[in-house]
C-alpha cells in the first residue's frame, strides 16, 4: 500500500455495491442558510468513475420533461445514503445514450442480483 493510498484509507465510506444501468436513491444533505435537510435524487446510474477517495458515479433523471444529470464524489460527506431501488442488466460501461432515447425507450432490462441458482 503506497503512501497516498495510506492516508486516503480513513476518508472512503462504506456504500453499496451499484453499477450502470441501478436505479438509485441518492440522499443529499441540502444546506440553506443556517439550516441543513436531506433531499432525494432517485434516478439511473449512467457512469461510473472509479479510484479511491476521488471516486464518483453519475445519476441521470427525467424530471417534468427535462433530463437532470448530477454527479456525486461516492465518499462525500453530503451523502447520507444511497440506496439501490432496482438492479438492471446493461451491456456498456457508460450509458451516455439514454440521453437520446424517451419514455419506454430508456427502459432498462430487469437483472438479477444477489440471486444464485441452487442447483436441484
Amino acid at each position: 500500500m503506497g503512501a497516498i493510498e495510506l492516508v486516503e484509507q480513513p476518508q472512503l465510506t462504506e456504500r453499496p455495491a451499484m453499477k450502470s444501468g441501478d436505479t438509485v436513491r441518492v440522499h443529499v444533505k441540502v444546506r440553506e442558510g443556517d439550516k441543513e435537510r436531506v433531499q432525494i435524487f432517485e434516478g439511473v446510474v449512467i457512469g461510473m468513475h472509479r479510484g479511491g477517495t476521488r471516486a464518483s458515479f453519475t445519476v441521470r433523471k427525467v424530471s417534468f420533461g427535462q433530463g437532470v444529470e448530477r454527479i456525486f464524489p461516492l465518499h462525500s460527506p453530503t451523502i447520507q445514503k444511497v440506496e439501490v431501488v432496482r438492479a438492471a442488466k446493461v451491456r456498456h460501461a457508460k450509458l451516455y445514450y439514454l440521453r437520446d432515447l424517451k419514455g419506454k425507450a430508456a427502459r432498462m432490462k430487469e437483472g438479477a442480483r444477489g440471486e444464485e441458482k441452487v442447483k436441484s
